[in-house]
C-alpha cells in the first residue's frame, strides 16, 4: 500500500548579496504588516467588538501600499505579504476555537525571519528556483533528491539566528506503507533517552552536554561586548552556531530513532508526559529540554501517519513504574534512586524496563477492551506536580504492597 502526503523538503542554499538584501527586506516588510493586521484587529474587537477576517485585513493592505510612509511595500512580492495575513486568521481562528492562545507581534530580535511563496511567486524549472523579484535563481546545496516529477506547492524561505539561509519545499511525496508485526512499549528517560518494553535501553547523547564549554565560552565573550558594537553582533552569531550545532544533531538522532521504531513495530505506546511543566524542576530542566521529548513525541505522531501505524499515548498518571508487569502487584512508594526492585511474587525489575512493559500492556488494552487510557491528542490539565505521579483513581482495586 502507498499513501501520498504533504511533504517538506528542507535545503540550505547561498544567497548573493543582491538576493540576501532582498530577502532581507522581504522578512522585514512580512513581519510589518503582520503586526499592522494584528493592531488593526485588535483594535477593531476592543472598539467596536468587530471581528475583522482576512478579506477586510486584505483591503488594508491595498490601502497601506498606496501611502508615501508605506509605498515600500511595493519593493517586495505581495504573496508573502498576504501570506502573512493568512497566518494571523488562522492564528486568530485557533484562538476563538480555545486551541491557542491570542496572537502576539513578530519581534525583529526574537521572531523567526521567514517569507511563504505560493505557486504564482516562483518559478521552478529543470531544478531550478527563481523567487519573484529575482532575476537569478537560488544557489540551493541538493543534499538529498525530490521526488520523481513532484513540483513544489509552496516554498518557505527562512534564516536562522546563526545567519543560515534555508529554503523548504512543500511537495507531493509517496509513502510505501510496509507491513510490520511489532508492538513497542516506551518510557522515556534521562539516563536512557528512551527504554523499550523489549529490554532495550537507548543512551541519550547528551549533545547539549557535550558542547557545554564550547556554549559557556561563546556566553562568556558574548557578555564582555558592549552593547550596539559589531563585535557584540558577531558574537552573538558565534552563540548561535553552537546552539545551532546542538539542536541540529538532536534533531537527526531523533529522526533517525523515530524512523526505526516506526518502521519495526505496528502498535507504538508513550506516556503522555506534561514537559511543560517537568521543566519547572530547576535540577533537571535543562536535562528534560536537551532530551527534547516533546519533539520526540510530535515525530512519532505524523511518521506513525504517514505509514500507517497506531500510537496509543496512555495517560501520564499510570502508575506504570511502581506496578509489578508480572503479577500486576503496586508498590507503595517508588523514589527516584531505586533503579531496580524486587515484587513480592519474587520478579527483579528494573525500573524502567518495568515501566515500559506496563506501558505496552496498558496501551493495548485499549485497542482490545477500550480501557480507560487518554486519547493521544488530549492533554491532562490537573496541576499535579512536575514530577511522575500516579493518580490514586488509576490504581483503584490494585493490590498494594
Amino acid at each position: 500500500m502507498t499513501r501520498t502526503v504533504k511533504r517538506a523538503f528542507k535545503f540550505r542554499f547561498y544567497p548573493t548579496d543582491v538576493q540576501a538584501a532582498q530577502l532581507s527586506r522581504t522578512f522585514g516588510c512580512v513581519r510589518l504588516v503582520y503586526n499592522m493586521a494584528l493592531q488593526a484587529r485588535t483594535e477593531a474587537w476592543t472598539q467596536r467588538q468587530e471581528r475583522v477576517n482576512y478579506n477586510a485585513t486584505s483591503a488594508l493592505l491595498t490601502g497601506w501600499k498606496k501611502t508615501d510612509d508605506l509605498a515600500f511595500l511595493n519593493e517586495v512580492s505581495s504573496v508573502p505579504l498576504q501570506q502573512a495575513l493568512r497566518h494571523l486568521h488562522t492564528a486568530f481562528t485557533n484562538f476563538w476555537a480555545r486551541r491557542a492562545k491570542y496572537p502576539t507581534f513578530k519581534s525583529r530580535k526574537r521572531s523567526r525571519r521567514s517569507a511563504e511563496y505560493t505557486a504564482s511567486a516562483f518559478r521552478w524549472r529543470d531544478g531550478t528556483l527563481t523567487l519573484a523579484k529575482m532575476n537569478q535563481p537560488l544557489n540551493i546545496v541538493w543534499s538529498r533528491t525530490l521526488p520523481q516529477g513532484c513540483t513544489p506547492s509552496t516554498v518557505t524561505v527562512s534564516q536562522d539566528a546563526a545567519g543560515r539561509w534555508f529554503v523548504s519545499l512543500l511537495c507531493d511525496d509517496v509513502i510505501v506503507q510496509t507491513p510490520a508485526c511489532g508492538q513497542v512499549g516506551i518510557d522515556a528517560g534521562i539516563d536512557s533517552l528512551l527504554t523499550l518494553s523489549t529490554g532495550e535501553k537507548i543512551t541519550n547523547p547528551r549533545h547539549e552536554r557535550t558542547d557545554r564549554k564550547r556554549l559557556a565560552r561563546a556566553q562568556r565573550d558574548l557578555a564582555r561586548k558592549q552593547k550596539g558594537s559589531a563585535n557584540r553582533a558577531k558574537a552573538r552569531v558565534k552563540v548561535a552556531r553552537v546552539h545551532a550545532r546542538i539542536a541540529d544533531r538532536r534533531r537527526d538522532h531523533l529522526h533517525k530513532l523515530t524512523t526505526r521504531l516506526v518502521r519495526e513495530n505496528q502498535a507504538i505506546v508513550i506516556e503522555d508526559l506534561a514537559v511543560r511543566t517537568m521543566v519547572k524542576n530547576h535540577r533537571l530542566a535543562r536535562a528534560i529540554s536537551d532530551a527534547a521529548w516533546r519533539q520526540l513525541r510530535t515525530m512519532l505522531e505524523y511518521k506513525a501517519a504517514w505509514h500507517g501505524r497506531d500510537l496509543i499515548v496512555v495517560d501520564r498518571w499510570f502508575p506504570s513504574t511502581r506496578l509489578c508487569s508480572t503479577c500486576g502487584t503496586l508498590a507503595q512508594r517508588m523514589p527516584l534512586e531505586v533503579r531496580e526492585w524486587t515484587c513480592r511474587c519474587g520478579a527483579v525489575h528494573d525500573r524502567d524496563v518495568n515501566a515500559a512493559r506496563n506501558i505496552l500492556a496498558a496501551g493495548l488494552a485499549v485497542t482490545a477492551c477500550g480501557d480507560d487510557v487518554r486519547h493521544q491528542r488530549e492533554s491532562s490539565r490537573t496541576g499535579q506536580s512536575s514530577t511522575k505521579q500516579e493518580d490514586p483513581r488509576a490504581t483503584k482495586g490494585v493490590l498494594v504492597l
